[in-house]
């Protein structure tokens, strides 16, 4: 049960990822103090929120995997 539960998070965990914004430079040397204080609104918000919370239920699941509960 807790394998198949794993393969559905780390689906949708792929999915949500590829559907987040491919704009966002990753450079630092671009970055100024006032990218840091951009707001995520709507759906990008969602989105934020659903991948953190299917990374922790994700990791959670691994490590209950792990134990062998």
């Amino acid at each position: 049960m807790l394998l198949n539960i794993e393969i559905i998070l780390a689906i949708l965990l792929i999915i949500i990822i590829l559907l987040q914004n491919k704009n966002v430079s990753l450079s630092l040397s671009t970055m100024s103090w006032d990218s840091w204080a951009i707001s995520k609104r709507g759906p990008e918000k969602i989105l934020h929120n659903t991948t953190i919370t299917l990374a922790v239920l994700f990791i959670a699941n691994s490590i209950a995997l792990f134990i062998g509960l």
